[in-house]
């Protein structure tokens, strides 16, 4: 199948339809309101390239040193002339036009947006390399489908890859073709503040299309909201010139100006922010990390249009105003624009009109451009600071400068008539200022992350009993995971490297073999393995519900069952297929063999010591010894808890809790059912009796309690987990600094308690 449609994808397809469409796939499965749409697959891509036979040329006309800016024009050129008139199949043209069609009338106008599957991740955001065409219909549209593919191939992309090490030829990308919202006023949302992490959500709108906000054509409207009370703490009304319109007689998308009575007008009404505070919550709520949102609003209801996590939120940042001399009257404050990448840096001016004018820019010079472009980024990487005439926070500039750590000022209006070519000045990232001469400091500013030993945040790590460990859910998160300083990983889903596969496991081994599949396991977990170690990394077999198995290739051979949460997966799957399951085993084993000792074996959704039998005896069936590695069980189920003892009994190291599903059995809530998630509770008494219960029976028996699930990071959940005596609280990344601080003061008052 050439596409697949958003209501039937998820976070799990990632490697089939990209981070767009994954995540547009999950913003719809939570209820929330996303236009309605289909992806063409990154599969359907890559198919296209390989059957012309174009695929070998195109990586290699993209093996360039993308520092060369002549070198990397070149290879852009020669891979969109490669791909744009290559013809595209007649069947996959069929069945693009087919889905099209059924979307209404065959006159709907569509978005049609690229979704690559190195894109949105939580490491790197890759924003704004692809290309969105917006207002788009049948005529156009297989054409627009090949310039998005292209387009994984623009000179920003090809140079980004380079820098952050995605192999060209590893990266597919997707295409999202989508209903048009006809936006009234539109714009981007931050759950948090995209530089510090506050609990703030800002808003940026304006008129029209939000293209005109993401591309940095327009300074918008910016709101600062308090998260808990719902507050506008700051709001300001930018004057908005121009706005992105469907023009009425060609469909396409026009630039205009804004009418007089609009450009100083409030872009947002009070209903409007509430619901989008509304809606932001429960995004950030869904994916259980900050995100950047972008809306529309049209006909009075307000759109989710795509959602990204926020990759750029920097703990570790220094106080570097401490060290400003602060001498002078203020008389030198030139410009003030939008914080937007936070530093403060001192250089020469160098003001960027052309693309020409990007050899000028030397090391440690400041960037003074209306709006940067893909273009730029190299130049950028050079700059100590950039500073634009316009643009907000989810400008070109704001996230490449956040992504390389450069401060930046956004919007502020004049800069490039205001400043002198040459001329020195200090921007500060953070207070949005740009000041006349110099920055005076004591000492050299240490730059955030240059330590790559200190743990992710300002705080220094408190000293607990009671052990922190981080979750990991892709290898690639696993660097950022470990400079948290946490004390391992209590849970690396090993399904995750499955899915992204593209083919349940069974099909992926038909198709290439036992063999590749083996070591596509262990690069996978050798990647967080090296980057913990020594620290112990707890890794869970396989664990996916047939529903995200029928999404891959192979999948119409996976049961259709109604309820797929208490069906045919974990443990079950595994016993009931002991050759896959060996597979994974037999990765293990030679990680371990491999000098890997730092590896933990976790067995998902066991129901008593039987099935836990069963599976040590596959352990020792490849050639692992039960008693020289560690190895445990998830306690997911009330009958696993209430028989603790006769799976402690089957020689266990350890018990997890997975308080997602233990949560769900216990009080029989679907939690991903609209109209009962409100009753789901992980602190519900009888969820705290089980998990109280079982800490208990392992305490007596010398055997480690932990826990990995999502309530891990709940302040509540830490403080009877540590009362009780648990072992280790393994939390989301962006997390353990708090449950550190949770856990050294819960301990401080046991102790403190103790002596009274």
């Amino acid at each position: 199948m050439a596409v697949a449609w958003l209501e039937d994808v998820r976070s799990t397809d990632l490697g089939t339809v990209g981070g767009k469409a994954a995540s547009l796939g999950e913003l719809t499965e939570a209820g929330l309101p996303v236009p309605p749409g289909f992806v063409v697959t990154a599969g359907t891509y890559r198919t296209f390239i390989e059957e012309a036979g174009i695929d070998e040329e195109l990586f290699s006309a993209v093996d360039v040193d993308s520092e060369d800016s002549e070198a990397l024009e070149a290879a852009h050129e020669r891979a969109h002339e490669l791909i744009v008139e290559t013809e595209v199949p007649e069947d996959v043209r069929a069945e693009i036009v087919e889905a099209y069609r059924s979307m209404g009338d065959g006159e709907t106008f569509v978005a049609v947006r690229s979704s690559a599957t190195a894109e949105d991740l939580p490491d790197a955001s890759f924003a704004g390399q692809q290309e969105t065409f917006l207002n788009v219909t049948e005529d156009d549209l297989v054409d627009r489908v090949q310039e998005c593919w292209a387009s994984l191939f623009s000179q920003r992309a090809i140079y980004y890859r380079n820098q952050k090490g995605f192999p060209h030829d590893e990266v597919d990308i997707a295409v999202v073709v989508q209903t048009m919202v006809d936006a009234e006023k539109s714009g981007v949302m931050f759950t948090s503040h995209p530089s510090t992490g506050d609990p703030r959500i800002i808003i940026e709108a304006a008129w029209g299309l939000g293209e005109a906000v993401v591309s940095g054509a327009v300074s918008p409207d910016n709101y600062v909201v308090d998260r808990t009370t719902g507050e506008v703490e700051t709001m300001t009304v930018a004057t908005k010139k121009l706005m992105h319109v469907k023009d009425d007689e060609t469909g396409e998308t026009v630039e205009r100006e804004v009418p007089e009575d609009k450009r100083d007008q409030q872009v947002l009404t009070q209903a409007e922010i509430d619901r989008l505070i509304e809606l932001g919550k429960k995004v950030e709520d869904h994916y259980g990390e900050p995100q950047d949102v972008e809306w529309a609003v049209a006909g009075g209801e307000v759109y989710m249009l795509q959602s990204r996590p926020i990759t750029t939120i920097d703990d570790g940042a220094t106080e570097a105003e401490d060290d400003v001399d602060e001498s002078d009257d203020g008389d030198d404050h030139l410009l003030s624009g939008l914080g937007a990448s936070p530093g403060i840096a001192s250089g020469a001016v160098r003001i960027v009109t052309k693309l020409d004018h990007l050899d000028q820019v030397s090391e440690g010079d400041v960037i003074v451009t209306e709006m940067t472009m893909p273009d730029m980024v190299p130049a950028m990487k050079r700059a100590a600071a950039i500073v634009t005439d316009e643009g907000g926070m989810t400008s070109h500039a704001a996230i490449v400068s956040r992504e390389l750590g450069v401060p930046a000022v956004v919007g502020c209006g004049g800069a490039t008539r205001t400043l002198e070519d040459g001329q020195i000045v200090t921007v500060d990232g953070e207070m949005g200022t740009v000041r006349e001469g110099a920055v005076a400091t004591d000492e050299p500013a240490v730059e955030p992350g240059t330590d790559d030993d200190a743990p992710v945040g300002s705080r220094p790590k408190p000293i607990t009993a009671t052990e922190v460990k981080v979750n990991v859910s892709i290898p690639d998160a696993a660097e950022r995971a470990a400079k948290t300083g946490a004390d391992g990983v209590g849970l690396l889903r090993i399904e995750h490297l499955v899915l992204s596969l593209g083919k349940t496991p069974e099909r992926y081994i038909a198709d290439e073999g036992s063999e590749a599949y083996v070591k596509e396991l262990m690069s996978g977990v050798r990647t967080v393995a090296e980057a913990f170690y020594p620290r112990p990394v707890r890794v869970r077999t396989l664990d996916a519900p047939t529903d995200e198995f029928r999404q891959l290739e192979g999948g119409e051979d996976e049961p259709d069952e109604h309820n797929p949460m208490l069906g045919y997966r974990g443990i079950r799957r595994s016993l009931d297929r002991p050759e896959v399951f060996e597979h994974e085993l037999e990765a293990f084993k030679r990680l371990y063999e491999q000098g890997y000792e730092n590896l933990e074996i976790m067995f998902p959704l066991v129901t008593d010591g039987s099935d836990v039998a069963a599976a040590r005896e596959h352990m020792e069936a490849v050639g692992i010894d039960p008693q020289k590695r560690d190895w445990g069980v998830m306690i997911e189920t009330p009958a696993s808890a209430m028989g603790v003892e006769d799976i402690v009994d089957e020689g266990v190291d350890f018990v997890s809790f997975g308080t997602n599903d233990l949560t769900q059995y216990v009080l029989a809530v679907d939690r991903n059912n609209e109209h009962v998630s409100d009753r789901f509770d992980e602190l519900h008494p009888a969820v705290l009796d089980i998990m109280g219960d079982t800490i208990d029976a392992c305490r007596a028996a010398g055997v480690d309690t932990s826990i990995c699930g999502q309530a891990g990071s709940h302040p509540k959940m830490v403080d009877f987990l540590v009362r009780k005596g648990i072992t280790s609280i393994s939390a989301n990344i962006d997390a353990v600094a708090d449950v550190f601080e949770e856990v050294d003061r819960v301990e401080s008052r046991l102790i403190l308690d103790s002596v009274r």
